[in-house]
């Protein structure tokens, strides 16, 4: 049998993207493996309700508590390693890493490597308003992988955002936010992008690369497939 690690998924933010996670992860163990295997793994699933309600109101302290606690479950329950299926919550990554002794394979990471190897350097940064505006995620692209980070204007931040948030989170893909989002990325890539990062786990649900001119950078797909590669030793 081939060794695999736990991977611990720290999930339901939303459940609609983790879903794509346990998706994604078990879909590539099967190819890298043959046959019907899958993966080993754990999942802790918070309620997305009161992570939105906090987010929202700037509890970052006691989001780091709640995320602190997953992971300490997820220790508990054997998993090897951490992936936490969101990437505006990659805010407290290094409160998470602080509280187990597991590592957390952070989503930009590997996000980042691919870009590199694909030879680009100026990319385009979707997501969360938090994930946009804050530097938790554009300074680790920046300061550890030296990529030129740009994002959308004001106006077209907070159509991202609420698009994510009123529409995404509860699984509503509406063909006006695609044509928005369409134009946003045509926006970034005429300040220079030559690559967009869907800097959010639900942006894959709306828009695909027929809706970039520039390749996307899905951080779900990538960071789902690194955890696999990390799982079985090659990553």
């Amino acid at each position: 049998m081939p060794h695999q690690a736990v991977i611990g998924l720290i999930g339901g933010m939303s459940w609609e993207s983790s879903s794509e996670y346990y998706r994604i992860i078990n879909q590539t163990a099967r190819d890298r493996l043959g046959g019907v295997h899958s993966a080993r793994s754990l999942m802790w699933s918070v309620d997305f309700g009161e992570i939105e309600r906090l987010q929202h109101d700037g509890e970052w302290d006691r989001l780091a508590e709640a995320m602190k606690d997953a992971a300490r479950r997820l220790e508990r329950g054997g998993a090897d390693f951490l992936v936490l299926c969101t990437n505006t919550m990659h805010r407290m990554a290094d409160d998470i890493s602080g509280a187990v002794a597991i590592p957390l394979l952070h989503i930009a990471d590997p996000t980042a490597e691919r870009i590199k190897e694909a030879g680009y350097r100026r990319v385009g940064l979707l997501g969360t308003a938090f994930t946009m505006e804050q530097d938790f995620y554009k300074g680790r692209l920046r300061e550890q992988h030296r990529l030129d980070v740009i994002v959308p204007e004001a106006e077209d931040r907070r159509i991202v955002h609420e698009v994510i948030y009123k529409e995404l989170v509860a699984g509503r893909v509406n063909p006006a936010s695609k044509a928005a989002y369409r134009a946003i990325i045509a926006r970034l890539i005429e300040q220079g992008a030559q690559a967009i990062i869907l800097g959010c786990t639900e942006i894959m649900l709306l828009v695909s690369a027929e809706d970039s001119a520039v390749p996307l950078f899905d951080t779900t797909t990538i960071h789902a497939v690194a955890a696999v590669e990390r799982s079985l030793g090659d990553g």
